[in-house]
């Protein structure tokens, strides 16, 4: 094969919040995990392993943040997915016989019946109900490079005036990375893509060679960037940023110009949760009665109304491949333009999404990714797919400039988790933040029997600081479950701090709340230091 003329980054950023109840034997916040597990990950999984045993060339980079992988290698957790996946095999073996006699929507719950058996299987058999691992292997075999993401998807910007806090937030991701993927991550996406000038030299520290921001925040770097978005820039630390591409972005996730927004494609907002007789659905809704998402949906977006018509899975697959061909075609012919005008240097185009759009929001995504890498290796010469990690090392040599602070956010900075709606959570924070960082300079040499103590007040801190909260805040979903969190984990990090200070420990207390907060097992205080 000849040299490409450009090359493809493709990014997924894998990440959930870290929610996990054992007080309650059934959660409803839980099946953000357990969707994404069946719908993403596993589609994902299967995908990959086909790439491989065809022999195809294909690279992809994917952030997996230390909750999400905490929240894959939990056992309870675990348990609890192959609970609700067997209860949606038996869902769909009854609309299997339901449908019997509508054969547009017999093959669909044959279809269902087939993928969440496939996703039981993939899971506890081939993975032994650890996922993670086979994500471990795709790295290891040279196809993935999995980067880290800071502890718990705090949003750094805001927490730059204790910079040990931000400091924690990475070393502690570091940590985590290590302990489950045998050798340190070589980048890192910063949560929300929020970077400040500064935190490049944190991440120097922790060994961190590259990052990624939005597009302006390598278009509006100084000096200027000499080659736009289409070649990394180092920092003045050394630490490379990555910049994404609009125009291959935006063909993908753009719900009204991208292709998830197609006519033929499933729609994600009719369920049978919510279509079906209630006493039909009642033992796969919420317990108390309240309807929910099944991930059963019979329909095709079909168009901008509320008439629906059935989804046909043979279309959908068709225009999967339509659209692979059509981005190919695209970035081809980008990267024959940019080629010609970079003098010599190959570009790197960089395409970053959230990875729960393909499959959870853009069901047939993972068919499309297939599809694509398929195409790009047998079909084309012109660009290759390839990760930072590999271009960095062939291309070393790039220009240093200055990024501004940037968001991939809406208007690009930190307006979203910034406003009217979840600013009164920074206050309590930062003081929180500045609290943990004087006990732990205060115990550090002569703790006095209280890591224990110290160790979950840094858990604490570091769930009450997660990103998502304040995003929930904004956008209207979920808001008594966002504040309600946040409150809590601060509450008991100023309550473990108050025993630490005082002396007075409800031990009871403690181990409650260090079963129900189990991150970060081998965390260690003095990371505040």
């Amino acid at each position: 094969m000849k040299q490409p003329k450009g090359y493809l980054a493709l990014v997924l950023h894998a990440h959930l919040p870290y929610v996990r109840h054992p007080e309650y034997d059934d959660f409803l916040e839980e099946d953000w995990l357990f969707e994404a597990i069946t719908e993403t990950y596993v589609p994902l999984i299967t995908a990959f392993d086909g790439l491989i045993r065809d022999g195809v060339d294909f690279r992809i980079t994917m952030s997996m943040s230390p909750p999400l992988i905490s929240m894959l290698t939990d056992p309870l957790l675990q348990s609890r997915y192959v609970r609700h996946i067997s209860k949606l095999i038996e869902l769909s073996e009854k609309e299997v016989e339901r449908t019997r006699f509508q054969r547009e929507f017999h093959e669909l719950a044959l279809m269902y019946h087939w993928k969440f058996t496939k996703a039981r299987d993939v899971f506890t058999r081939q993975y032994n109900n650890n996922i993670v691992t086979a994500f471990k292997q795709f790295q290891d075999q040279g196809v993935l490079e999995i980067i880290t993401v800071a502890a718990t998807h705090g949003f750094l910007p805001l927490m730059q005036s204790v910079p040990n806090a931000v400091r924690a937030q990475i070393r502690v991701a570091v940590a985590h990375y290590e302990k489950n993927f045998g050798r340190k991550p070589r980048g890192i996406w910063l949560p929300e893509c929020a970077y400040y000038p500064g935190v490049e030299k944190i991440l120097r520290e922790e060994g961190i060679r590259y990052f990624f921001v939005d597009t302006h925040g390598v278009l509006h770097a100084a000096p200027r960037p000499k080659y736009g978005v289409y070649a990394p820039v180092y920092t003045p630390s050394g630490v490379a940023a990555f910049a994404r591409d609009v125009e291959s972005s935006k063909q993908v996730w753009s719900a009204v110009e991208g292709y998830p927004g197609d006519y033929d494609y499933r729609e994600f907002y009719r369920d049978v949760g919510y279509d079906l007789d209630f006493e039909y659905v009642k033992p796969y809704i919420q317990p108390n009665g309240l309807r929910k998402m099944t991930g059963l949906k019979y329909y095709k977006i079909t168009g901008t109304g509320n008439h629906k018509e059935p989804y046909n899975q043979h279309a959908a697959m068709e225009k999967t491949a339509s659209h692979a061909g059509n981005f190919m075609f695209n970035r081809e012919k980008q990267v024959e333009h940019l080629s010609g005008v970079m003098g010599g240097k190959p570009p790197i185009i960089v395409a970053p999404y959230d990875a729960e759009l393909y499959g959870h929001w853009w069901y047939e995504g993972p068919d499309w990714l297939n599809c694509l890498l398929r195409k790009m290796n047998y079909d084309q010469d012109t660009v290759k797919t390839i990760t930072p990690s590999e271009y960095l090392q062939m291309f070393p040599q790039n220009q240093v400039c200055q990024p501004p602070m940037s968001s991939w956010g809406y208007k690009g900075h930190s307006e979203v988790w910034l406003e009217g709606s979840n600013d009164w959570v920074y206050p309590h924070l930062l003081r929180a933040a500045e609290r943990m960082v004087g006990l732990a300079h205060r115990y550090a040499s002569s703790p006095n029997g209280k890591e224990r103590l110290l160790n979950q007040a840094a858990r604490e801190l570091l769930l009450a600081q997660a990103s998502d909260w304040a995003f929930i805040m904004k956008t209207g979903t979920m808001v008594e479950y966002a504040v309600k969190k946040t409150n809590d984990h601060l509450s008991r990090f100023n309550r473990i701090a108050d025993h630490v200070e005082n002396g007075n420990v409800d031990y009871d207390w403690l181990q409650k709340v260090e079963d129900t907060d189990n991150i970060f097992q081998e965390i260690d205080f003095r990371v505040y230091t």
